[in-house]
């Protein structure tokens, strides 16, 4: 099996969590990526967030929420995808940034315009009732 390690911020305001939706690409997915070399999680998912919404998180509001995985949407089977989450607030306003082609407040009826990892996400925000 093969598997793709990324990492995920989740913002949640007003029971919406924050989603993104790449150009060229139909599902959202929680904003973040992958770590590069000698990166942590948090220095790798504060440049992803930067790059991708031109915000900046704020280190010591940063922590640990949850690991999910499933089948990586567009990849052979037995392709995994992890993805580890975190809480932060933020600093600046939210505008899309390098591959982001849209921004998206989702709730639990958003469900089936995500990826099947982000999928498990919502059924779990949706089960701890931090999204309607």
């Amino acid at each position: 099996m093969t598997e793709i390690d990324k990492l995920a911020w989740l913002n949640i305001q007003h029971h919406r969590v924050l989603a993104v939706r790449s150009r060229g690409k139909e599902l959202y997915y929680i904003p973040g990526g992958k770590r590069e070399a000698g990166e942590t999680d948090e220095q790798a998912l504060t440049r992803e967030i930067r790059e991708e919404l031109s915000v900046d998180l704020q280190q010591d509001t940063l922590h640990y929420y949850d690991t999910f995985r499933a089948q990586a949407d567009g990849k052979p089977m037995g392709t995994e995808v992890k993805i580890t989450c975190y809480k932060a607030e933020h600093t600046g306003e939210l505008a899309t940034d390098s591959e982001i082609e849209e921004m998206r407040w989702l709730s639990y009826s958003d469900r089936d315009k995500c990826s099947l990892v982000v999928q498990i996400i919502l059924d779990q925000l949706k089960q701890q009732q931090l999204i309607h």
